[in-house]
């Protein structure tokens, strides 16, 4: 097995790769009675997100925390609603099951008819701003510090934050490491963590001289962001000194016609 950090781990797909193993090899309790590696059973969509839009360095990367139950745990993409994963990104592939499954949240891949809110709102926005998924990839990358969903027994999300300690900092040490690797490879000036959580992550991951910013989680628990998350975006990206499209070139031809 290469572990993340090896010299053999030479781009974004073989640090998928090597996390993914490194990841399995940690052990978990109670809260989390499930543990989801998307890493591994959705292998082939995450790989082809990786090599479609993941080459070559970047202005912006936007780090979230973890995988949702609609989201990554079904297509393997960093808040990967199903939709847009599919008709905007245009990455699709086939998707296994993890080794043990809540029974509330069967892994169905491409055929899953939930909508995951936080993906419908990153993605959306990206796609309401830029038109298309290459002009949103020209300047920026989206990534997952952590790679592993969490389950409760009753089939609640749990979040890394809510994991015992010792285990929390063991998932830590792995994530960050690679996390680390990817800002390295890409490049970027500055790195936003989507939520509190995420953007600690980023913190302790990266080198000193790399900028980091907060963009609002777009989680539906969050009262600020169901009262309008693309507004928030928005202003944290003007607050960082990021110019993004007022809307996209398509939707103002669209407005026009």
């Amino acid at each position: 097995m290469i572990a993340v950090g090896s010299p053999a781990v030479t781009n974004l797909v073989a640090l998928t790769r090597a996390l993914a193993d490194d990841v399995d090899r940690l052990a978990f309790s109670k809260p989390a009675a499930f543990v989801y590696n998307p890493l591994a059973y959705a292998r082939q969509p995450l790989e082809r997100y990786l090599t479609r839009w993941g080459a070559g360095e970047r202005e912006i990367v936007l780090v979230g925390m973890n995988p949702g139950p609609f989201g990554m745990m079904q297509t393997g993409v960093p808040f990967g609603e199903v939709s847009l994963v599919r008709d905007w990104l245009g990455v699709e592939g086939r998707v296994g099951r993890p080794p043990r499954e809540h029974p509330k949240r069967p892994v169905e891949g491409f055929a899953c008819r939930r909508s995951e809110v936080s993906g419908a709102r990153l993605w959306g926005f990206a796609r309401d701003r830029f038109g298309t998924p290459e002009a949103f990839f020209a300047r920026f990358f989206v990534w997952n510090w952590c790679p592993l969903g969490f389950l409760a027994e009753s089939g609640a999300n749990v979040t890394p934050d809510k994991l015992h300690r010792v285990e929390r900092r063991a998932l830590e040490s792995v994530c960050d490491l690679a996390l680390g690797e990817v800002v390295a490879r890409l490049r970027p000036r500055l790195v936003f963590g989507v939520g509190q959580v995420a953007l600690d992550a980023v913190r302790r991951a990266t080198a000193d001289g790399v900028a980091t910013a907060l963009l609002p989680h777009p989680s539906p628990a969050s009262p600020a962001a169901n009262r309008g998350w693309a507004a928030l975006a928005a202003g944290a990206f003007a607050a960082a000194g990021v110019e993004i499209p007022q809307q996209s070139l398509e939707l103002a031809v669209f407005e026009r016609a």
